[in-house]
């Protein structure tokens, strides 16, 4: 078995995050931590992809999603459709709500994720969530 790099903080801080239990605060403090951190971007979207991750790590995920959007469009597209996908769960109304204001800056980028904030805006059940899109949408120049 091969044993994580450690020498750059990012990979020790997910190599950290990985080997926490499922419900850690510590989990939060540790995206918060590699905010702007290009390399890490990828790491971040697969937490926010994932409907089984800690509630406040995806959160926060997605707000770092937000203020850094990742350069590579591949990435980028991969990130706007894990916040799309959160902003659609059911499950979960203040991840939702983060992951509708986290998606303005790649509205612009992919015409399914205006669609869709567009009709979170007209009729999601949650009042947050409806305010939040319209804010996402108003921020890509779409509103």
């Amino acid at each position: 078995m091969t044993r994580p790099d450690t020498t750059d903080p990012a990979r020790r801080l997910i190599a950290e995050y990985r080997a926490l239990p499922a419900d850690s605060d510590r989990k939060r403090e540790i995206i918060a931590a590699l905010d702007g951190d290009a390399s890490a971007q990828p790491f971040l979207v697969s937490v926010v992809a994932d409907a089984g991750e800690y509630d406040l790590a995806r959160i926060e995920c997605a707000t770092v999603l937000r203020l850094w959007p990742p350069a590579d469009p591949g990435l980028r597209h991969r990130a706007g459709r894990a916040l799309l996908a959160a902003l659609l769960d059911p499950e979960e109304d203040l991840v939702r709500q983060y992951a509708a204001m986290a998606l303005g800056p790649y509205a612009a980028h992919d015409p399914g994720i205006t669609e869709a904030l567009a009709a979170a805006a007209r009729s999601d059940e949650d009042p947050l969530v409806q305010a939040c899109a319209r804010s996402a949408l108003k921020e890509a120049g779409s509103a």
